[in-house]
């Protein structure tokens, strides 16, 4: 008898799913693979229940004949196992990034005389509910808080992004793109002080109260599912830092990244530009200890920022202070340069990672940005934040349309650089 192959990436069974395996059971024998979580995330969303109860779903359908694993968003490894004759999926797949995956598969299958079947995609008020629920599910505290840790298990880097509204973040949730044969898009999210400060048009030095930023949360967590890091400057003092600890578990965030300044918050790029004083090891360990004693789970991670190669005090200190910060209970360690090449952050990580593989390191290359995700990977990086490349991006883009609507009295002249409303608004989901 014929086989029929098809793979899923869902968290529940609807009437889509059944309506696609029904289609396929009058063609043969019924495959379905059950795409993994490592590979799910690069082109989909993460899931909200676990790989073993997404493969049981499947498991129990009656129609289905045998059920695979599918550890890559390619079908390669999978076709040739299976050799299937018919490969059966939505016709959503027909436009978009997903075509990418359609073309592979129909290069895969013909090949050896094998075919596509493309089934009328399923809309209906179900689906469009069960879709809603799933997504509303994964925005929620709880789901959304210990993602973070789960990434890092699973990715060889957790590629992350600033954030600083509802519209950044539907950016950093939606934004898929093919690339070398394959799908890929951010993991999380990064509110940075920085980028929120110039966003209300205030300056980056901790003048933006702690209120007002978790608004910015509340705006970005209303709208996406992805796991947030919070910019937490210097954390402020500790008898306040306890309290931010608190409320950004509860929301919902993932992480908070704190700095060992002290004074008056400069932004780090400045370097020893201007006056900037590190803090003690002995005063920020207790300030990371004391974040963590408050955490009601275990989820939450507090990740120390280390600013010696910043303010020139050398390798040694660095680490150090990553070995001091590590032991007073920190969940990760940020190291951050201003330098434009990565030498110096890689021979830390090298160094680093000699005494310690498993605490989790956090780079950001701004300045050093030529270096790759891969490279920083081989080094022991888990976490690349690109901190402030949607502001730098928009801010340039929204003042040249300014001057240009100025300079010829009408909006014709820019009207070619400027995306639709229709496409815009169609980033945003109705209930």
């Amino acid at each position: 008898m014929a086989t029929v192959y098809t793979c899923f990436c869902t968290d529940v069974i609807h009437a889509g799913h059944m309506n696609i395996i029904n289609e396929a059971k009058k063609y043969g024998d019924v495959i379905v693979g059950v795409i993994s979580d490592k590979a799910m995330i690069r082109f989909n969303r993460f899931s909200a229940i676990s790989f073993e109860e997404r493969k049981k779903l499947v498991e129990e359908i009656p129609e289905v004949s045998r059920v695979v694993v599918q550890d890559t968003i390619m079908y390669d490894k999978i076709i040739e196992e299976l050799k299937p004759d018919y490969v059966i999926h939505g016709d959503n797949w027909s436009e978009g990034p997903m075509k990418a995956i359609r073309d592979n598969v129909e290069k895969l299958l013909s090949a050896y005389g094998g075919k596509i079947i493309d089934v009328p995609y399923t809309y209906n008020e179900e689906v469009r509910h069960v879709d809603t629920i799933m997504r509303e599910k994964l925005a929620m505290p709880e789901y959304r808080r210990p993602r973070l840790r789960k990434l890092i298990d699973i990715c060889d880097v957790v590629k992350t992004i600033e954030v600083h509204s509802g519209l950044t973040g539907l950016i950093a949730e939606k934004t898929i793109v093919e690339n070398d044969g394959g799908l890929d898009q951010f993991d999380a999210m990064w509110i940075s002080s920085l980028c929120d400060s110039t966003a209300k048009g205030k300056p980056d030095i901790e003048l933006v109260d702690m209120t007002s930023r978790f608004r910015t949360i509340d705006d970005v967590t209303e709208v996406t599912t992805k796991p947030i890091i919070f910019d937490g400057d210097t954390g402020g003092l500790t008898e306040h830092f306890v309290y931010t600890v608190r409320s950004l578990e509860k929301m919902g965030v993932s992480a908070v990244i704190i700095e060992d300044k002290v004074g008056l918050k400069k932004n780090s790029l400045f370097g020893t530009d201007v006056e900037q004083t590190q803090d003690t090891i002995e005063h920020f360990c207790e300030k990371i200890k004391a974040g963590k004693k408050v955490q009601l789970t275990d989820d939450f991670m507090i990740i120390a920022r280390i600013e010696s190669l910043i303010l020139e005090q050398g390798m040694d200190d660095a680490l150090k202070r990553a070995r001091a910060y590590v032991e007073a209970g920190a969940d990760g360690i940020m190291i951050h340069s201003r330098r434009k090449e990565p030498d110096e952050i890689l021979q830390f990580c090298d160094l680093f990672r000699e005494h310690d593989t498993r605490t989790p390191i956090v780079v950001v290359p701004s300045s050093f940005n030529t270096v790759t995700e891969d490279e920083l990977a081989s080094h022991g990086v888990n976490i690349v934040i690109y901190a402030n490349q949607l502001t730098r991006s928009a801010f340039p883009a929204m003042e040249q349309t300014a001057k240009d609507i100025l300079k010829y009295h009408r909006a014709k002249e820019v009207d070619s650089r400027l995306m639709p409303i229709k496409q815009i608004i169609s980033l945003i989901d109705e209930l």
